[in-house]
């Protein structure tokens, strides 16, 4: 070989990039930090505005064609708080509207498909936060919350009526709680709400300002019952709090995850345990009624 071949550059395999060829709109997942979203206060409200009127908005017009057909073809008005179909085809409708959110926060927090979707939210496990305790919190704040609603009570809420209209409505209602609801809630309170509020105003009044929205949706399904309005708001504290020590929004998850999961495991088998709870009754029943037979 010669002296000018073995001079002559080598064409590499895999052919780099310079960050100037890359362009302005790649963002390297590497530089971006969860705390300091590169979204501000407006974008945040407006997210948080949409995801409010889609739970709303959403199941209305999901109705809106059951009621049409029962008033033509009954004539005459739906009782809305007993009709099963209606509650469930309304209950159901949140999945949509779930899907939609979440379809509004990827925009936002991607600019569009340019930024990674996971690594801009912060969804890493920190190193001084791990899986068990994010299991252990979750079972101690339903401990806590079982505590408040059976010292202080309440009436039945919305959410009661809702479990009890038919099997496949607390079925459902268990799907979302698992399935959708702590994604959806954790992104946009925790994910995009508090990282912005607290660049703006500080950590304290971030967490303040996210616990009371966070709080203030779910009054809706339960103003009629403070202990369980207080039991949201501790969820919605304690969330908001890990959030800001971690700095990181994948422990909230989960921790949201476990609470909601014991309490939808709970949901599908409820009927099962109050059935077998009524058969043991009998058979306590029974025998107390047969225990003096074979007393001396």
């Amino acid at each position: 070989m010669s002296i000018n071949e073995s001079a002559s550059p080598v064409t590499p395999l895999v052919e780099v990039q310079s960050a100037a060829d890359r362009g302005p709109d790649l963002v390297v997942p590497a530089a971006i930090d969860p705390n300091d979203p590169p979204w501000g206060i407006p974008h945040a409200l407006i997210v948080w505005v949409l995801s409010v009127v889609l739970i709303v908005v959403v199941p209305i017009l999901a109705i809106l064609p059951y009621v049409v057909y029962r008033m033509i073809t009954q004539g005459a008005m739906l009782d809305l708080v007993n009709d099963t179909t209606l509650i469930f085809i309304s209950i159901l409708a949140v999945l949509p509207a779930h899907i939609l959110t979440l379809v509004i926060v990827w925009l936002v927090v991607t600019s569009r498909g340019r930024r990674p979707f996971l690594g801009t939210l912060g969804w890493t496990w920190p190193g001084n936060f791990g899986p068990v305790k994010c299991i252990g919190l979750a079972v101690l704040l339903l401990i806590v919350a079982v505590l408040l609603t059976w010292l202080f009570g309440g009436a039945e809420t919305q959410l009661d009526q809702i479990v009890k209209s038919s099997l496949k409505a607390r079925f459902v209602l268990a799907f979302l709680a698992v399935f959708t609801a702590p994604l959806v809630e954790e992104v946009i309170y925790r994910g995009i709400m508090y990282p912005a509020l607290q660049r703006a105003i500080g950590t304290l009044w971030a967490v303040a300002i996210v616990s009371i929205l966070f709080a203030g949706v779910h009054v809706f399904q339960y103003f009629n019952n403070l202990a369980v309005v207080s039991v949201i708001a501790v969820l919605s504290v304690t969330l908001t709090l890990v959030r800001s020590r971690t700095r990181s929004l994948l422990p909230c998850f989960v921790i949201h995850l476990v609470f909601n999961g014991l309490q939808a495991l709970f949901l599908v088998f409820q009927p099962l345990i109050e059935r077998y709870a009524n058969q043991q009754k009998a058979v306590t029943a029974l025998f107390i009624q047969t225990l003096p037979r074979f007393l001396p």
